[in-house]
This record gives C-alpha cells, sequence and structure tokens, in this order.
C-alpha cells in the first residue's frame, strides 16, 4: 500500500476510535429518563435513534465490550499503518542527517506525531464531546454502533463471559446497568446531610423533607371513610340524587348497592338524562389498597381519567374514598 493509502486508512482509523470513545463515555454518562422522554415525544428520527440509545444502556457491558474492541483494533490498526507510512515520508525530508539517525529519528518522530493525534483527536476530542452532550451524543452514535456489536456479537459474548468469569472469581456481581435512580430513604439522607452542612437553607431544607416524606405517604390517613362519603342508593330516584349533591356540595357521589360499590355517578348525567337508573349512568371507580402512595394513586387515576377512586382494605373490600383533587393538593402542599 502508499503512503497516501496508508496515510488515509490511518484517517479513517483515527477517526473509528473517537466514534468508539465517544459512544463509551455517552453510553455511561447520560441520563435513561432524557433518553427516555426523547423517544416518546421526540421527532421519527429521534425517537428511532433515542430508542436504540435506551437498549445500549439495558446492555451495557455488551456495549462496553464493544466499545473496548473497536477501541483496541483502531488503536493497533493505527499504529501499525499510520505509523510506517508517516516514517517513510519524513526520511526524505530528513536528508541533511547522517544516515544513521535518519531512521530512528523519522520513527521518533512519527510516533510521536501518531501518539499526539491519537490522544487528542482519537480520545480525548471526543470523551469531552461526549461528557458535555451525553444524551445527543448517544443518540447520534447508538445506532451505527448497535450495528457493529451486532457484526462482532460472538466475539463480545465471549470476551463478555470472560470478565464476568474473572469478576465473580474476586467476588464482584457483574451489573447489566448503571444505578441511576435513588430510593426515598437515600434521597431524604442526601437532604438531612446537605441541610446539616448548611449546603441548604432552612426553607429548603424543609420544603425538600416534606415532599420526600408526601412520596412515602400512604393514601389511607387521606381517605374519606365509605359511611362519610357523598353516596345514593343504587334504587335511589333521579331528586334523591340532586338533593344529595346540593346537601354535600360535591358533583360527583358514590351509588352503592348492600353489598359493594357499584360505581360514581356525576350529577350532571342525572340532569341529562332524567328518569334512567343510576346503576346504568355510575361509572367504575378505579380501586387502590390503602397502602398506595399518594404519587402512584395520582398516576392510577389519571391514568384511568377518574376524579374518585375507591380504597380497599387487605381483603379488596372498599373502606373509603379518595379524590384527585385531594391527592393533588398534597403533593402541591409539600
Amino acid at each position: 500500500m502508499s503512503e497516501f493509502g496508508s496515510i488515509l486508512l490511518g484517517v479513517i482509523l483515527l477517526i473509528a476510535n473517537g466514534f468508539f470513545v465517544a459512544t463509551e463515555f455517552a453510553l455511561v454518562s447520560s441520563k435513561r429518563h432524557r433518553l427516555e422522554e426523547a423517544a416518546l415525544s421526540g421527532g421519527r428520527l429521534v425517537k428511532v435513534a433515542a430508542r436504540g440509545a435506551v437498549r445500549g444502556g439495558r446492555q451495557l457491558p455488551l456495549m462496553l465490550a464493544g466499545a473496548q474492541l473497536g477501541i483496541t483494533l483502531s488503536s493497533l490498526g493505527l499504529g501499525m499503518v499510520a505509523e510506517p507510512a508517516i516514517e517513510h515520508l519524513l526520511e526524505p525530508v530528513l536528508g541533511l542527517l547522517p544516515e544513521s539517525l535518519r531512521t530512528p529519528v523519522a520513527y521518533v518522530v512519527a510516533l510521536a506525531l501518531v501518539t499526539f493525534l491519537h490522544m487528542v483527536v482519537g480520545e480525548m476530542a471526543p470523551k469531552s464531546w461526549a461528557l458535555t452532550r451525553p444524551e445527543r451524543v448517544a443518540m447520534a452514535l447508538a445506532l451505527p454502533f448497535r450495528g457493529f456489536t451486532w457484526i462482532v456479537r460472538p466475539v463480545l459474548a465471549v470476551l463478555n463471559g470472560a470478565t464476568n468469569g474473572l469478576l465473580r472469581l474476586f467476588g464482584v456481581r457483574p451489573r447489566d446497568e448503571l444505578a441511576t435512580t435513588r430510593t426515598p430513604h437515600q434521597l431524604a439522607m442526601l437532604v438531612a446531610e446537605s441541610g446539616r452542612m448548611g449546603m441548604l437553607d432552612r426553607d429548603e431544607h424543609d420544603l425538600l423533607t416534606r415532599a420526600l416524606r408526601v412520596q412515602s405517604q400512604s393514601i389511607e390517613r387521606l381517605m374519606v371513610p365509605l359511611d362519610e362519603a357523598p353516596a345514593v342508593p343504587v334504587d335511589a330516584d333521579d331528586f334523591l340524587a340532586r338533593e344529595t349533591a346540593a346537601r354535600s356540595g360535591h358533583l360527583r357521589m358514590l351509588v352503592v348497592s348492600p353489598q359493594d360499590v357499584v360505581g360514581v355517578l356525576h350529577v350532571r348525567d342525572v340532569l341529562v338524562q332524567p328518569g334512567r337508573p343510576l346503576a346504568e349512568l355510575a361509572t367504575p371507580a378505579p380501586r387502590l389498597s390503602g397502602g398506595t402512595t399518594v404519587p402512584d394513586a395520582v398516576t392510577v387515576l389519571q391514568d384511568a381519567h377518574a376524579e374518585l377512586g375507591l380504597v380497599t382494605d387487605k381483603n379488596g373490600e372498599a373502606i373509603g374514598m379518595i379524590s384527585l383533587a385531594t391527592l393533588v393538593g398534597e403533593l402541591l402542599a409539600a
């Protein structure tokens, strides 16, 4: 191969090295929730790229093994191809030197130049780029990188298996993903420690503490007991339903039978469809156990497009009513 062809191949290997380095740091540094948001709300190409990055994060050992394999092959190829080509190009330039020194000096200069380009262009620049914009870099490089890992997957499986076996020999349990979340208890400890060290003022500390407390509180203490909730019998007429709404001040009420709660009735439906049985007008109410946390209860009611839910005991029997307004108010009060 000519010196020009060797240098061109060296440039390609240098770019490939930077590609693998950037991908490795982007996968490790990117935040999963940001990629998932992009996968849901971005454009068509962004969604595809974000999904590829998310899948890469879920196969982290395989992806890191692929990046390391790519970096190793690119680095070795760069040294084998570019360094001799640059050395041959430098030898005529160093014609003023004694013949015995030309080859050693050309070798040293070529080695220094290739090493410099490898560190700056192939390592440091792509690493800084990936750390500055990890999610964007991960989405940009995830799909071609996954194509590479698919091609060399058998090799990666062997390397990854050997690595995991070596770790287990030293009592280290391999992990498939990075730990990116914290439990409420861990967050509470961080807030308490930050307040103790003066990193948070008193108001910020109290606000965060209340917010974390709400995250773990159950809805049982917020529910309205079933015998106190606005309700009408399943065989009641329209007049009783309107009267119950006026007396309680609530537009929605429970429709109950001797055995169970039939559903939730909006007084508007009684006015729009007078004379229709209340059991047919009532809509099913989501059921939540008393131990459900406030944020989880809000999610359940929102997913069901319901304003009211039934709180149940350990046997699944309804013991109270909870409203979305009450839950949201509790979150906002924190």
